[in-house]
C-alpha cells in the first residue's frame, strides 16, 4: 500500500510539516510506503494550465506520487482563513484521474485560538470537487501540541493521528478490495 503525505505548509520553520512527519512515523510503523510531497521544498510553478509546466520535475513528481497512491494524507496551515495557497496550487495541477475515489485524511496546524477549521473546510471542500473519499475524522494541531524544536509531543494528538491512520488503512483495504471485485 502506498500513500501520498502532502505537506501543505511552505515555511521553513513549519508546524504543518512536523504534523506530517508524525502521520510518515505512525505509517512507517505500519509498514505502509510513504509518498512524500512537500509544497515548502518541492517548489512548484504557479499553476496556468500551459504544457510547458507540467514537464517541470516538480510537477511529474507530484502528478506521478499521486497516481501512485492508494490514499492521501494532506495537512495545511490555515491563512486567512483558508488553506495554504501552496498547497492550493498543488492540488490545481492534480485532477479526479489521481483521486477519484481514494481516501484521504486531512490535518491542520493552527496559529492558535481555534483556527485551523477553516482551513480543512475549505480543503475538504476541494477534495470533494476532486472526487476524493475524504474521511470524517480530522486533526487540528494548536502551538503549544509542540516543543521548543518544533517537534509535535500532545500525547492526545499522537494517539489521534495513529487512530487516524488505522482507520485510513482499512478504508483504503476496503476500496481496494471492492475495487478489485468489479474488476472480476
Amino acid at each position: 500500500m502506498k500513500i501520498m503525505v502532502i505537506n501543505g505548509g511552505a515555511r521553513a520553520m513549519s508546524r504543518t510539516r512536523e504534523l506530517t512527519k508524525a502521520f510518515e512515523q505512525a505509517l512507517t510503523k505500519k509498514g505502509v510506503e510513504i509518498l512524500p510531497f512537500d509544497v515548502g521544498k518541492d517548489m512548484l510553478p504557479v499553476y496556468t494550465g500551459s504544457e510547458a509546466e507540467m514537464e517541470t520535475a516538480t510537477v511529474k513528481k507530484l502528478i506521478t506520487f499521486a497516481e501512485q497512491a492508494d490514499a492521501f494524507i494532506i495537512c495545511t496551515p490555515e491563512y486567512h482563513g483558508s488553506m495554504s495557497g501552496a498547497l492550493k496550487n498543488a492540488l490545481d495541477f492534480l485532477g479526479g484521474k489521481q483521486f477519484k475515489g481514494k481516501p484521504a485524511i486531512i490535518g491542520a496546524a493552527a496559529g492558535g485560538g481555534k483556527g485551523g477549521i477553516n482551513a480543512l473546510n475549505s480543503l475538504r471542500q476541494v477534495l470533494r470537487g476532486l472526487y476524493t473519499l475524504a474521511l470524517p475524522d480530522q486533526i487540528v494541531v494548536d502551538p503549544e501540541h509542540f516543543d521548543e524544536n518544533l517537534r509535535l509531543v500532545n500525547q492526545d494528538a499522537l494517539e489521534r493521528i495513529e487512530a487516524m491512520t488505522d482507520e485510513l488503512l482499512r478504508i483504503t483495504r476496503c476500496v481496494g478490495r471492492r475495487e478489485e471485485a468489479a474488476a472480476k
